[in-house]
């Protein structure tokens, strides 16, 4: 079976999940062992390598609010997660674009939802800046997470065009 063919099967989408949430706890792990927290190490210009551990969501939104938050965004990431496999289960074989979308979001859901269960926040330590603007630091779930939204609205907006051409 090649890959093309593998990604446009519910297993391919799976494996990818799988993939992503592999190569994230993985970089979690090693920024957690091999960094000290809140200490930047400049990677490349632009990029640092600094480990924060985030008790909110994204962009650290509620990371202040006492605890009840851990619980509340573990509830979220085990809904959305339940869904999108619903969704995926029932996904037809030819939809490669919004499985492999699925698959990002979902892989990336579980990474972080694994964080916020067993450590009770999420390890960042992805740091983009210019000057001295930086932006919220995350990791490979929340790239994931982004990527997958992307080709999300990629794919409805092509879907949405096909739609248009066959009504014409």
């Amino acid at each position: 079976m090649s890959m093309v063919n593998i990604m446009q099967s519910r297993v391919g989408w799976y494996l990818l999940s799988g993939l992503v949430i592999l190569i994230d706890q993985s970089t979690k792990y090693w920024a957690s062992a091999s960094l000290v927290y809140g200490r930047a190490v400049e990677l490349l210009p632009m990029l640092n390598l600094t480990l924060l551990h985030n008790r909110g969501a994204a962009f650290s939104f509620l990371s202040d609010a006492g605890g009840w938050q851990r619980w509340f965004f573990t509830g979220i990431a085990l809904a959305v997660s339940i869904f999108i496999v619903l969704w995926m289960t029932r996904l037809p074989r030819g939809q490669t674009l919004l499985g492999i979308a699925l698959a990002l979001v979902l892989g990336g859901a579980i990474g972080n939802l694994l964080d916020r269960v067993f450590l009770g926040y999420v390890i960042d330590f992805i740091d983009v800046y210019y000057l001295n603007y930086h932006w919220p630091a995350f990791n490979v779930a929340d790239s994931a997470i982004t990527v997958g939204a992307i080709l999300l609205i990629i794919e409805s907006l092509c879907h949405r065009d096909q739609s248009l051409k066959g009504e014409n």
